[in-house]
């Protein structure tokens, strides 16, 4: 009936069954202000008569349950009395037992028990024993339930544990753990059996309710754990194995779930450990639709936690086999749950590497093996798709990064590698950032070609399109964070041994060569780099390095770079590759490396003539290409003249005058190198700046013809710079005369522009007004570079 009630007419029950408990209380009340016993008892089994009904819910039934129990507690103050009610307790322990109905009966037998073991007039396991085997005439589910739980409260304090008033010569902790182990059992039963109440069109809201009144079980469990007395000995012969026995066989689901949980959470972590075999056993007899991964994990964990408080404790792992039990555990439990979906497995997987790696940190073995058994499991997978699946994934392999601190141990992992082969695309990446990442957090430097082969496979995501992928779809701003993350861990690749490096370079190079043209741009810069730092590593060694396979030269390293640039320029990356060119022609001029040096330039020419069309990125070019050429010194005459001569056409041939004149002045230092051994070709240094002028001068004219107005005077005033930088150098070939005249024709283009435009002065003024300004500070200095200056008037 109560079943297919509604929540209105559950409400007027209850209120109907409070409005009996009041109505009889009230009474009960006056004759316990009476102490009039008979009345009393009357009235109170009255009063428990109304927890009789089966209409309500758990949740209603308890709100009914609390108003009785607030007035039993009144009622056993009144049964220690004696001199209230006028009868020995033994007699009083007799006369409730007269009830009619059994349910008032025993809550009435409850009370008046509890102030009989109080009493000490019998021995507590005796009453105690009576009453748990007394409470067995209420087999109604719900209302068996909360009878029980009445009894498990009222005799918690009067249990015969050790320390407790109760223990005695008749009184064992044996007694206490028998009595808690039935009513547990009895409650147990009792809960189990609510699922077969009303028809099985509402086992839904059956379960529900069932899982309400879980606690009312649980708490039976919560009482042996803390009982006094109840040592290893005892746990491991008596509570466990009974415990265990009534969790096997009640055969329910939702019982074998939450009993379990409670086992793990309630007795001691050292008991656990102790019993490994046994509790893991009973795992494996769980009902298929349990999940036993919960709990498995549950334990693990607790034992992780336990693992981790102190190392006093982690040689009781090592003699219990805790590794191995909870191994072949896991495997029995993934193996017979067929229906256990992939995210279960890699759950366990990922509890167990995390206990191991916190018991046994050193046992690398362990730590692969359960990878090993990962990738058996991914395996009979036709496609991992599942994405809290994926993330437990991560998990496990992030595992050994977080512990270790340092990738190179995760490297010697064989089965590593082949759970990453599990991942999607976009995960792989995912753990591959993260490698990365804890490289470069823990500034750990990979050492050997091998290890680094093994760190670019694993990586493999970021490094080149996996199947199926498409670099195009990609997030621009994802997509060079995850490019210069490579780049950076370049740079953590290093050996001191040059033959190793060299060994290092080519595995790298090997990888990235496979990247696609996106990537090159990103990649190829901090290899040519590392590789340029390998050169200079042996130039100052001043010695060839030979190994068994690759001599690790200069020479070789520098082919090497030659053949990977080149790749870089057909991207088209045509910049980057001067740039890159330039580099290594200054490394090979350092290494005294004439026809090596000569080449990169000419690769550098060749780019520049063939691919670069863009006037800003000549310009660009043009500086870059004379700068480099005027640090080298490696040179002969005929070949610096070469590259000097074609640097110098280059520039006289850029789209815009004022570029054209920029990159000329420019050139001029290419003929005077102020060092020891340096050129000064004063001559052809005076050639570059007159050539230059005559530019400017030809950009001043085409302004007047455009605009109507010459425009600045700037290039002239940087000219002037110029050419007083090389008169304080001691370039004969500058006469102060030039600079009188160049000052002079400075000055007449500037009034003629103020006369059309005062404006343009604003931008011209303040340069040519500092350069005047340094004039005549150097005159006023005086000695030997004043009297120079002094040749000069203003």
């Amino acid at each position: 009936m109560r079943r297919l009630a509604g929540v209105e007419d559950e409400d007027k029950w209850l209120a109907e069954g409070i409005a009996g408990i009041q109505h009889n209380a009230f009474f009960m009340h006056r004759a316990l202000d009476a102490n009039n016993l008979r009345e009393v008892l009357k009235y109170s089994a009255l009063m428990l008569s109304e927890l009789r009904t089966s209409k309500l819910s758990p949740q209603k039934y308890y709100d009914l349950y609390m108003r009785a129990f607030d007035q039993l507690r009144q009622l056993e103050v009144f049964f220690k009395d004696e001199s209230r009610h006028g009868l020995p307790v033994v007699d009083l322990y007799e006369l409730v037992q007269h009830a009619g109905n059994i349910l008032p009966r025993m809550y009435l037998l409850c009370t008046v028990g509890s102030v009989y073991i109080k009493s000490k007039q019998a021995p507590s396991k005796d009453v105690l024993k009576d009453l748990v085997e007394m409470c067995r005439g209420v087999q109604h589910p719900i209302r068996g339930l909360f009878l029980r739980s009445y009894l498990a409260q009222v005799s918690r304090d009067k249990l015969p544990e050790i320390g407790s008033e109760y223990e005695g010569d008749a009184n064992t902790v044996m007694d206490a753990v028998e009595f808690v182990l039935q009513n547990f059992t009895e409650m147990n039963k009792l809960w189990v059996r609510i699922q077969h109440q009303g028809p099985g069109t509402v086992r839904e809201k059956q379960e529900k309710e069932r899982n309400e009144l879980r606690d009312l079980v649980g708490k039976n469990l919560h009482v042996l754990g803390q009982i006094e007395g109840v040592d290893l000995e005892m746990y491991k012969e008596t509570v466990l194995p009974r415990v265990l026995e009534q969790v096997v066989n009640c055969k329910d689901e939702l019982a074998q779930y939450y009993l379990m949980e409670c086992i793990i959470q309630v007795f001691p972590d050292e008991y656990h450990l102790q019993t490994l075999e046994t509790l893991l056993a009973a795992c494996t007899q769980l009902m298929p639709t349990v999940d036993t991964k919960i709990v498995l994990t549950q334990l693990m964990d607790r034992l992780s936690i336990y693992a981790a408080s102190s190392p006093d404790v982690l040689h009781e792992f090592l003699q219990v086999e805790a590794f191995a039990k909870l191994s072949s555990a896991i495997g029995k439990v993934i193996d017979t749950q067929i229906e256990m979906p992939i995210v279960g497995a890699m759950t366990l997987f990922v509890s167990l590497l995390t206990f191991t790696l916190r018991v046994h940190p050193d046992r690398l073995d362990y730590v692969d093996q359960i990878l090993g058994a990962c990738v058996v499991k991914l395996s009979s997978v036709p496609k991992l798709e599942d994405a809290r699946a994926m993330k437990q994934v991560v998990a496990l392999l992030s595992a050994p990064l977080e512990k270790y601190n340092d990738i190179v141990t995760a490297l010697t992992l064989s089965n590593y590698p082949r759970v990453m082969d599990h991942l999607d695309d976009g995960t792989n990446k995912v753990m591959a950032m993260l490698i990365i990442q804890s490289i470069m957090k823990n500034d750990s430097c990979i050492s050997t070609a091998d290890k680094v082969e093994v760190l670019f496979e694993l990586i493999k995501g970021l490094i080149k399109d996996l199947d199926g992928t498409d670099t195009e779809e990609l997030d621009e701003e994802d997509f060079q964070e995850e490019q210069n993350s490579v780049a950076r861990l370049i740079h953590m690749l290093d050996n001191e041994e040059p033959e190793e490096m060299l060994k290092i370079i080519c595995v790298v190079r090997k990888h990235l060569m496979t990247g696609g043209t996106r990537r090159l741009p990103f990649t190829v810069p901090p290899l040519v780099f590392s590789a340029l730092r390998l050169v200079r590593q042996l130039e100052s060694q001043d010695g060839v390095v030979t190994g068994e396979d690759v001599p690790a030269t200069p020479r070789k390293i520098f082919q090497i770079l030659n053949q990977t640039i080149e790749v870089l320029s057909s991207v088209p990356c045509p910049e980057l590759a001067l740039r890159l060119y330039l580099q290594c022609a200054e490394a090979a001029s350092d290494c005294d490396l004439e026809p090596v040096a000569y080449e990169f330039f000419t690769q550098a020419f060749i780019l520049y003539e063939e691919e670069i069309a863009d006037s800003k990125a000549q310009v660009t070019a043009i500086h870059l290409i004379v700068g480099t050429l005027q640090r080298i010194n490696v040179f002969g005459v005929e070949n610096r003249d070469t590259l000097t001569h074609k640097a110098t056409g280059y520039s006289a041939r850029l789209l815009k005058k004022p570029d054209q004149c920029r990159a000329v002045y420019a050139c001029s230092h290419l003929f005077w190198v102020d060092d020891l051994d340096g050129i000064k070709d004063g001559e052809r240094v005076l050639l570059c700046l007159r050539r230059a002028l005559r530019i400017a001068n030809a950009a001043q004219q085409m302004a007047n013809a455009t605009r109507g107005s010459s425009g600045p005077v700037t290039l002239f005033v940087e000219i002037l710079n110029k050419y007083i930088y090389f008169y304080e150098k001691g370039n004969p070939h500058i006469t102060p005369s030039d600079i009188q005249s160049l000052i002079e024709l400075i000055n007449t283009e500037m009034q003629s522009d103020d006369n059309n435009n005062s404006n343009t002065r604003i931008h011209s003024d303040p340069f040519f007004t500092s350069t005047l300004r340094y004039i005549r500070f150097q005159k006023q200095k005086g000695g030997l570079m004043g009297d120079k200056y002094d040749l000069i008037k203003l």
